[in-house]
């Protein structure tokens, strides 16, 4: 018995698939993570995706027409929904998985595929033909495989693009939707296509009173439109609103860091202050007594420093500062600390010293780099700064008695002529 199309219900159909791809491929983003949420969308996406799926392919039923009445079986009818609706929950569950390995992807094809084959022919079946439809063996198998394979892109896609919420993500989403909506679509009219109506036969649905083919046509048009355009539209505003908190999670974390850096760095050197170099104390002791060895507390004061704030001014001054803070940063290891106390003040944690050689070692090196003139604009300074140390255990057990020995060992090596260094255990003059 031959059989027409209907042009228009043909490209409604393709335009339905379209857009039930997009919208399954978008959805998929929203079920990865953790919550409540991945899966209230998993549960959502279900029945968008399954329904949007479903009134496809009747509405590719509908678009073919035979020269006798047809009508549908609304058991069968709802049957096939419902399958749609499981073999999609059961996609967004793939998708949802961490990783997407071989095996996994091919096997949930495989049964994607049946599924919406299964869902197909169950749809075919609710015309409830008499003498029974007959299909053509070939193309029957074929529609199983365009299912499948359509199936397994449609994981594959889905996986791949679920993290990504860029523009470029949205234009690959529209490209593989279009991909996925012609492979879906090609599976009805294939599975069409292997349909044999006998000459003769009668529609028993139609007959029985079931529902009406042009009455269903226009229901699943208007519905299935209005159920895709607001879940796009819901997914759309959820996407923004992600990439509103995130930007404030960032913006948060940004401003945090920046409240941290200034709560434990000198504003004008950047290095350490004060609160931060007693936590480096603290890690320093630790150290120290879990390996075995010393450490080492430098106070360094800079010698004249006023003089150059009296003649070339304060800016001037702090440049030379600053300059003075990446020398002293350029002479220690990366796991020791230099920190400004204050004014021209700078303390030094020097780890792992394992005897008073190592740190004269280390205050001459300072001393040195110190002692280099600082090109401050047109300006050539010269700096010396004088500085006191102190040794872990023998100076002192504690962060306080460390840095009272060592100031007090500093002020000797001022009073020595400055340009020099004292250990806390010194009772002459030492210096370059």
């Amino acid at each position: 018995m031959p059989g027409n199309y209907d042009f228009q219900l043909v490209l409604l159909s393709l335009a339905v698939a379209i857009m039930t791809s997009y919208a399954a491929l978008d959805l998929a983003s929203r079920v990865s993570g953790s919550g409540w949420r991945p899966w209230l969308w998993l549960a959502g996406g279900a029945a968008v995706m399954g329904a949007g799926i479903w009134s496809m392919h009747f509405i590719g039923m509908l678009a073919f027409s035979l020269p006798i009445p047809l009508g549908y079986d609304l058991g069968l009818t709802l049957l096939s929904l419902l399958i749609a609706i499981v073999v999609s929950g059961f996609a967004l569950a793939v998708v949802r998985s961490q990783v997407l390995t071989a095996g996994l992807l091919s096997t949930g094809a495989a049964l994607l595929g049946i599924g919406i084959s299964a869902m197909h022919y169950t749809g075919m079946a609710a015309l409830q033909m008499s003498p029974p439809i007959r299909y053509d063996p070939v193309l029957f198998v074929v529609s199983v495989l365009i299912a499948i394979a359509a199936s397994f892109a449609a994981l594959w896609l889905a996986f791949e693009l679920r993290r990504r919420d860029s523009m470029l993500a949205v234009l690959a989403r529209l490209g593989s939707a279009g991909v996925m909506g012609l492979a879906i679509t090609g599976m009805h009219y294939t599975g069409m296509a292997a349909a044999e109506f006998i000459p003769g036969s009668i529609c028993l649905a139609a007959d029985a009173g079931g529902v009406n083919s042009d009455l269903l046509a226009a229901q699943i048009g208007v519905a299935i439109f209005g159920m895709l355009s607001v879940t796009v539209v819901l997914s759309a505003l959820d996407g923004h609103r992600a990439a509103r908190v995130e930007k404030m999670a960032a913006t948060l974390l940004s401003a945090n860091e920046q409240l941290q850096l200034t709560a434990l760095h000198d504003p004008l050197t950047g290095l350490p202050n004060r609160v931060l170099l007693s936590d480096r104390l603290m890690q320093a002791q630790f150290q120290a007594d879990r390996s075995g060895q010393g450490f080492a507390v430098m106070f360094i004061d800079l010698d004249h420093f006023k003089a150059v704030n009296d003649s070339y001014g304060h800016r001037v001054g702090d440049d030379l500062l600053r300059g003075i803070a990446q020398a002293l940063g350029s002479c220690i290891r990366r796991e020791d600390t230099v920190s400004r106390t204050g004014g021209d003040e700078f303390v030094a944690v020097l780890n792992g010293i394992k005897s008073r050689a190592d740190a004269e070692a280390a205050a001459g090196k300072i001393l040195a780099a110190l002692a280099q003139p600082f090109q401050v604009g047109p300006h050539a300074l010269k700096a010396s700064c004088s500085i006191g140390i102190s040794l872990y255990p023998a100076d002192g057990v504690d962060a306080p008695t460390l840095m009272a020995n060592a100031d007090a060992a500093m002020y000797r090596a001022k009073k020595a002529g400055r340009s020099g260094y004292r250990l806390a255990a010194d009772t002459g003059p030492v210096g370059l």
